[in-house]
């Protein structure tokens, strides 16, 4: 299906640039913004402005006006609209609206409840380019919570890996400045899609949280749990074994390759020691890497003793992964894949700097984690299950 206009539309949108510069990159935006969704109504009609054709989904039902803020500030945009049966909402307007609302939100409560600084307050006005009051902010707040708990209370189902670590963030307790502590969980279910399972927040990594959250994850449905891969906090392993007994635990070898540098008696050793542990994770099979680890362990008795102690006690621990299809193995030996989304969400958290309270941190985080779930599970599969019920995966 092809459209006249968007060349014409870029074509205005050039010469608007040219002739006025940066100062008139919104009404630029607003242009570009309107076509996009019109030519994404036409698509999803299958069917162009009064083309006939036996594939039309729907009609074709004028335009809404909205005002879209952003940080070019406020645009005002023609929101395309439809007739017929079909639903229809322009996905320009959708991407990373939860995510900018809560953060947006974050920041408005530290203003309105007199904890903002001079750049909260210059944040606030950078994002939301506008005042904000508190009866706004509580309203936008109520809207915003309905859906991200939904989203949060939302039914598993079986789930055969599953990976969980937790990051910490600056919040408002008691009147005091305290290190809150973020759970996450993400999993790759029976068909091999990857999702984020759930996310809470608590004062602490300690065993009761970890094992309240897992209750929850299991109360809503999650079970099949083949392994689960984390680090070797106390905690988290203390509610592992009370709440998933009997299943597998991979400890992730990227968090043992920094634990190692505590152990290492010089600094110019470093990098021999990592290249050694390099090897012993890449092993082909359990037997070479157990083979691999007893060399190395000898290597370090002389020149390293405690650093050769604790790679016997301690990386034995991830070798649990070679039990698993080999095709599973580099995407499960670590949560490197939670340290990306990790990094996703020093993101946006470093905008606020501070939270007011628990719920709004759960807010943000919350609102960030359901966007990048949503975009996992409309790819194709992260993993292929096929093989897992294989006995014999070596």
């Amino acid at each position: 299906m092809t459209h006249q206009a968007d060349s014409n539309v870029i074509e205005t949108v050039v010469q608007l640039l040219t002739e006025n510069g940066l100062p008139h990159m919104a009404d630029a935006m607003r242009l570009l913004l309107n076509e996009a969704m019109r030519i994404e109504r036409s698509q999803s009609l299958e069917a162009a402005p009064y083309q006939r054709t036996e594939k039309r989904r729907g009609y074709a039902n004028g335009y809404k006006d909205k005002t879209v803020a952003t940080r070019l500030g406020a645009i005002e945009v023609q929101v395309p609209q439809v007739r017929g049966g079909v639903e229809f909402y322009p996905s320009a307007l959708e991407r990373g609206v939860r995510s900018e609302r809560a953060l947006k939100l974050a920041i408005a409560e530290m203003y309105v409840q007199g904890v903002s600084t001079r750049r909260v307050t210059s944040v606030m006005q950078e994002l939301c380019g506008l005042e904000v009051s508190s009866a706004q902010v509580s309203r936008a707040t109520s809207l915003l919570e309905e859906e991200l708990t939904r989203w949060r209370e939302r039914p598993l189902g079986e789930t055969p890996y599953v990976f969980v670590d937790a990051r910490y963030e600056k919040v408002r307790h008691g009147g005091s400045v305290v290190s809150c502590a973020v759970l996450m969980a993400f999993g790759v279910d029976a068909g091999g899609h990857r999702s984020v399972l759930g996310v809470s927040v608590s004062l602490s990594e300690a065993e009761v949280h970890w094992r309240e959250f897992f209750a929850s994850l299991q109360d809503r449905g999650l079970h099949g749990v083949r392994l689960l891969v984390s680090d070797d906090h106390a905690g988290l392993q203390a509610a592992r074994e009370a709440r998933f007994p009997g299943v597998a635990w991979q400890r992730c070898q990227f968090h043992l390759q920094q634990n190692a540098g505590q152990f290492v008696p010089r600094v110019e050793m470093r990098r021999e020691v990592a290249a050694d542990l390099r090897a012993v994770f890449e092993s082909s099979d359990g037997p070479e890497a157990h083979r691999r680890l007893r060399q190395t362990v000898d290597k370090y008795t002389q020149s390293a003793p405690k650093l050769s102690a604790w790679l016997e006690a301690n990386v034995p621990d991830s070798f649990t992964v070679f039990a698993f299809p080999p095709t599973h193995r580099r995407r499960l030996r670590t949560s490197n894949l939670m340290e990306r989304i990790s990094q996703e969400l020093k993101r946006r958290t470093r905008v606020a700097t501070l939270f007011p309270n628990e719920a709004s941190l759960l807010r943000l985080v919350s609102a960030v984690l359901m966007e990048i779930s949503e975009d996992w599970e409309s790819e194709t599969t992260y993993l292929r299950m096929d093989n897992l019920s294989s006995p014999d995966h070596k």
